[in-house]
């Protein structure tokens, strides 16, 4: 989701990594002629696949993969832009609605219909009849509390953006930089659909004020500044509330030796601002036809299916199977905060300019 955007294994520090870098190499690469057996995608670090699943369509549509992971969405985002020209790839994968309308504006993107988008769940696709990008993933940025430290203390942990600036959660709360991270922005962006254009920068001031501590990346925040965490608690980190996702509770289930009854983080449901993650055929892709079935494969059933327990994240497919982790540890956010990507765009940058000179100065 950027995600974010996104929460997955690799990212979580929890001993299990991607599978789809490891399908393909370089031997495999075609000259850059448009048959190339090699199709390319582009991504942020946060990608993680089954590599059965992987193997199965390099099987059915006869190209090997590649994947380039290129820093957090932000970076790549951005690296992708400068390179239009000459595209490292074929498909980007890994910007989500905080970021779209940059690489729209910047044409990072050629359009196509993936095969299958109407199955795509009408609230998550964008661009209208353009088809520039395809709606892979969502997923909910919002504040994580370690469980154990507020039974410990007798305190209710937060609910709301409203209870993060009362006394008695004073310097328990760390979150990302919003002009760096995925997550960090989506924050911030909650902020501002919360509290409105002349509310949200008051907020973050009794949020400085109330001891919010500001770290550049997710990785530090969650698995080295939140007590919570299975990476937090090796490093003795002493923040019980984090700015994370909905999805990252049935991680610390799942991947836990032993396995825990119950998820030891939970999370504040009136925090939450929803992202969405999309993909697209890189302009001036060499292998726009691989490009197309590799499209079409990140919204089929199977890749739809296989994706919670790899990226935690939810499909956007519809009829897509969520794991039964998610729906008892990490279901989505009832009422999330949005935002009009039309006004992401008009006020995104803006908006983090002010948020830096407010909160990191």
């Amino acid at each position: 989701m950027g995600i974010t955007k996104k929460v997955t294994v690799l990212a979580l520090g929890l001993g299990m990594a991607g599978g789809l870098a490891a399908c393909g190499s370089s031997s495999d690469e075609g000259t850059g002629s448009g048959d190339s057996k090699t199709v390319t995608l582009v991504s942020h670090d946060s990608w993680a696949a089954s590599k059965d699943v992987i193997a199965a369509f390099e099987k059915e549509s006869g190209y090997k993969v590649k994947v380039l992971e290129d820093g957090d969405a932000g970076q790549a985002v951005n690296k992708a832009i400068l390179t239009k020209d000459n595209p490292q790839g074929d498909v980007f994968f890994g910007v989500d609605n905080t970021l779209l309308s940059r690489a729209l504006d910047n044409g990072l993107f050629q359009p196509y219909e993936a095969k299958g988008s109407d199955l795509v769940l009408p609230e998550y696709r964008a661009d209208g009849d353009k088809h520039r990008v395809t709606p892979v993933d969502t997923g909910d940025v919002c504040v994580n509390y370690d469980k154990a430290y507020f039974s410990k203390r007798g305190l209710t942990p937060p609910e709301s953006l409203d209870d993060l600036v009362k006394p008695e959660y004073k310097d328990l709360l760390v979150t990302e930089n919003a002009g760096s991270s995925s997550p960090g922005l989506g924050f911030l962006l909650g902020t501002a659909a919360q509290y409105g254009d002349g509310g949200w920068e008051g907020y973050w001031k009794k949020l400085k004020a109330n001891g919010v501590k500001v770290v550049d990346s997710w990785e530090q925040a969650y698995n080295e500044e939140f007590s919570g965490s299975s990476g937090g608690k090796k490093a003795k980190g002493d923040r019980p509330l984090v700015v994370s996702y909905a999805s990252s509770p049935p991680a610390e289930v799942i991947y836990a030796d032993p396995q825990p009854s119950t998820a030891p983080t939970g999370v504040a449901d009136g925090t939450c601002f929803r992202q969405v993650e999309y993909a697209g055929l890189l302009d001036n892709a060499r292998n726009a036809k691989g490009g197309k079935a590799l499209l079409d494969f990140l919204i089929g059933e199977r890749f739809q299916n296989d994706m919670p327990l790899n990226m935690f994240v939810y499909p956007v497919r519809e009829g897509a199977r969520i794991p039964e982790a998610f729906v008892k540890y990490g279901p989505q956010a009832k009422d999330p905060g949005t935002m009009d990507p039309a006004k992401i765009a008009d006020n995104r940058d803006q908006w983090v300019k002010s948020w830096t000179s407010l909160v990191l100065k």
